[in-house]
Formats: structure tokens, C-alpha cells, sequence
């Protein structure tokens, strides 16, 4: 089954476009999430040993391994082993996958006092930092790094217990704040320093959800109201550096930096915002831009992506597509 993109019927002939893609990863989401199919499900185990064998994912499971290799310079660089390790997580990747263990150990070995998972940054000096490459963390890195570790099946590990519990406690009365390792002494994004960090919020939720018992949390709430109040204010001012303009509303993936797919994909996991009439105009953004037949096309791309549908603004991607569909889904299942 599928969802319509306008009327939210179930069309099987959408899911069977989605289910002949040459896309395993979009095949095996499909199967598990849309279709309802169990992990060990002869054909969902089929696609996902698919998906491990594509060049495209063996590839990123290479780049996800070099993690540490470079510093993250600027939080949207795309091309960064972050995304690389977030994005397997998207597909479905789990920790007893071939060649992910690598990845997860790199990133578990450095694991702060404070209990956030730590990166390699470079934050220039004109900016508040060193200008030079050092093992720290900020939180427009370290939950997604969270988030990746518990979506591949590793909440029960005592050390991402530990940074779930780090990232609860720091959520202020009006979400997350941009804040940082204490090493880092007075640096702080590009706002005032008090006001909540739109793509902060969008990370940290992205790791909560994946945490059943936090769904209905009091930092849940907290973080998806800033975001839901964000979207309600759009035309009053930038919050840092984030504004809701023509390039938020256009749809990118993977999920990197602050653009609508990537909030409603996030706040559609907290079944308690699905009837806010904020959410709802946040998804009417997205399912004005289906075509005829209900398929998505990418408005915008990262050109470290090329090569994958989701980064063809010329052509209806499944991934995109399958993305839309699944929120849908997840709406409907809540009414």
C-alpha cells in the first residue's frame, strides 16, 4: 500500500513503484514500514542484504569509517562522515551490519566527560575558536551522532544511555540553546544567547524519537513547540542563521541542515503534534510539491550526493517519495 499525496487513499500502484525501484534501501523502508513486513520476512531480508551489497552504500559505509579523518569545518558540509553515518541509519542500518562496526567504534571512543559523543571539529578563531582541529562537541553534532547509534539498535548501551540522558538535561524552558563542551569556553552560534537553535532542536528530537519512553517527555514537547512556534513566526525574524523562506520550503535530502522535509520528517515521530494546524501547514508545504501520480522530486541538492535519486531535481525520486508517504502514514495511524 501506498498513500495519495493529496487525498492520503492508499495506492498500491504508488508502492509498487516504490517496490521496483533499483533502490534495495528504498525497497527494504518500503517493505518494513509502509507494508508492515517483519524483519524476518524472507523478502525484506533479502533486500536489506541487498542494500549492504549496493557500491553506493558499501561506499558510504567506507566513508562513515573514516570518521575522524577530517574535521566537521562548517555544520552543513554534506560530504562529512557525520551524514554518512546518519544516513545509514535512515536506511535502516543495524550495528551487526558488515563494515558498520567500525564506524561505531570510532565514534564510541570518544565519548565526553560530560557524556555527548564527540567530533572533530575546526572552529575558526574569528568565529570563537582555536583554528585548530580538536576532539570536542556542540550540540548541532553530537545528537545526530547519538541519534545514529540508537536508530542501528544500541539504546540499551550504557554509554549512549548516558549521552540520552546528557542530551535531555541540557533542553532549556524554550528548547535547546546552542550549547557546547566546556572546553570551548564562551563560543556560541551566531544569535543571541538566549534564544533556542532551530537545527539544535531538529537533531535533538531526531534522537528522542527514537527513545519510546521520551515520545511523550517534557523535552520532547519543549523542542517541537520551539520548532511548531518557529514555523508560526517565520515573517517576524531569523532565529541564528535560520530563516523560512523559498529554500526551507524546497524538498532535500539527506538530512542535514534545516529545510521542511527534515522538521516534519523529525516532529512527525510525536504523535501529539500531528493534529497542530502548525504541523499541518508544514506538511501541506510538502504534498503541494507531488506530481500527477504522487511521486517527489528533489527542489534542491547537495552536490556531494550526486548520483543518488534524491539528488535529481529532474527526476520523481523514490527515496523522496517513500519519505513523504511514511509521514503520511504515520499521521494516519494517529487519527
Amino acid at each position: 500500500m501506498s498513500t495519495d499525496s493529496r487525498s492520503g487513499i492508499l495506492k498500491a500502484d504508488l508502492t509498487d513503484w516504490l517496490l521496483e525501484s533499483d533502490e534495495p534501501w528504498t525497497h527494504y523502508r518500503t517493505l518494513l514500514d509502509l507494508l508492515d513486513r517483519p524483519e524476518d520476512d524472507s523478502e525484506v531480508q533479502a533486500a536489506h542484504a541487498e542494500m549492504l551489497a549496493h557500491p553506493q552504500v558499501q561506499e558510504m559505509i567506507a566513508g562513515a569509517a573514516a570518521w575522524g579523518d577530517r574535521p566537521l569545518k562548517r555544520h552543513n558540509d554534506a560530504s562529512h562522515p557525520i551524514y554518512k553515518f546518519s544516513t545509514l541509519a535512515d536506511f535502516g542500518m543495524r550495528a551487526n551490519d558488515p563494515g558498520v562496526a567500525a564506524a561505531i567504534q570510532a565514534v564510541m571512543s570518544r565519548q565526553s566527560p560530560e557524556g555527548s559523543f564527540q567530533t572533530l571539529v575546526n572552529i575558526p578563531k574569528a568565529f570563537g575558536g582555536t583554528g585548530e582541529d580538536m576532539w570536542t562537541w556542540i550540540l548541532c553534532d553530537s545528537p545526530t551522532l547519538l541519534y545514529a547509534l540508537l536508530a542501528m539498535g544500541l539504546g540499551d548501551d550504557p554509554q549512549v544511555q548516558r549521552a540520552v540522558e546528557h542530551l535531555v538535561s541540557l533542553v532549556d524552558d524554550n528548547g535547546w540553546r546552542c550549547v557546547s563542551a566546556p572546553e570551548l569556553g564562551k563560543f556560541k552560534g551566531p544569535g543571541r544567547r538566549s534564544d533556542p537553535c532551530p537545527i539544535v532542536n531538529v537533531y535533538a528530537l531526531k534522537a528522542l524519537a527514537q527513545v519510546p519512553e521520551l515520545f511523550d517527555s517534557t523535552a520532547a514537547r519543549t523542542g517541537a513547540e520551539m520548532l511548531l512556534w518557529h514555523w508560526e513566526h517565520q515573517g517576524e525574524r531569523k532565529i541564528y542563521m535560520f530563516g523560512i523562506d523559498t529554500n526551507f520550503r524546497k524538498l532535500k535530502y539527506p538530512f542535514v541542515w534545516y529545510d521542511v522535509l527534515h522538521v516534519v520528517e523529525v516532529l512527525s515521530r510525536f504523535p501529539f503534534v500531528h493534529s497542530d494546524p502548525r504541523f499541518q501547514e508544514m506538511m501541506e508545504t510538502i504534498t503541494a510539491q507531488a506530481d500527477a501520480e504522487g511521486r517527489y522530486t528533489a527542489g534542491s541538492m547537495y552536490r556531494a550526493w550526486k548520483g543518488w535519486s534524491f539528488a535529481d531535481k529532474k527526476h520523481p525520486s523514490p527515496w523522496l517519495t517513500f519519505l513523504v508517504l511514511r509521514i503520511q502514514r504515520r499521521i494516519a495511524g494517529n487519527l
